[in-house]
């Protein structure tokens, strides 16, 4: 009886011990704030059309277009598109001297349905809409023809911006 209170005991104590570890390792640091012209993730919780607004007003200001880019944490190119601007320094100095980038969550956790409702049809994601500054949509960009391969075209990519940048 006491070898099979013992084991009980040892039993006991690994797993208190392994719960410890376990919770060692999640973060009590809460979660970064994204801000309208952030280039970090989608954001399902956001509103976008308040987003816009603000965006509005910062593309006026500086006097820039604005870059809305649709898609989600789930989207695979979402990601490749991020990092070819992070491997692209003049591409990203280019679209961040011309655009003001909103970023808009689409996903099963929010689709932002009654947001998107206002521009043409999404094919395929991400997706790319221009807006003037004042919000007029210019342009709606099918990203699937600035690809290449596994990744984006940089000619491509660089025309793109270049034709809808603000003269």
């Amino acid at each position: 009886m006491k070898r099979l209170t013992r084991l009980f005991a040892i039993v006991c104590l690994a797993a208190s011990l392994l719960a410890c570890a376990a919770l060692s390792k999640v973060s009590t640091t809460p979660a970064p704030v994204a801000t309208v012209a952030d280039t970090g993730g989608y954001n399902p919780s956001s509103d976008p059309a308040a987003d816009l607004q603000q965006t509005i007003r910062m593309a006026q200001q500086e006097n820039k277009r604005i870059l809305i880019q649709v898609g989600g944490e789930w989207c695979v190119w979402c990601h490749i598109m991020d990092r070819f601007y992070d491997s692209h320094p003049d591409l990203l100095k280019l679209r961040e001297a011309h655009y003001i980038l909103l970023k808009v969550n689409y996903s099963q956790e929010n689709g932002n349905q009654a947001f998107l409702s206002q521009y043409p049809t999404i094919p395929g994601f991400p997706h790319i809409f221009i807006l003037e500054s004042d919000g007029t949509l210019l342009h709606s960009q099918n990203t699937s023809e600035l690809e290449e391969g596994e990744t984006y075209n940089l000619g491509r990519f660089t025309a793109f911006l270049e034709r809808w940048a603000k003269q």
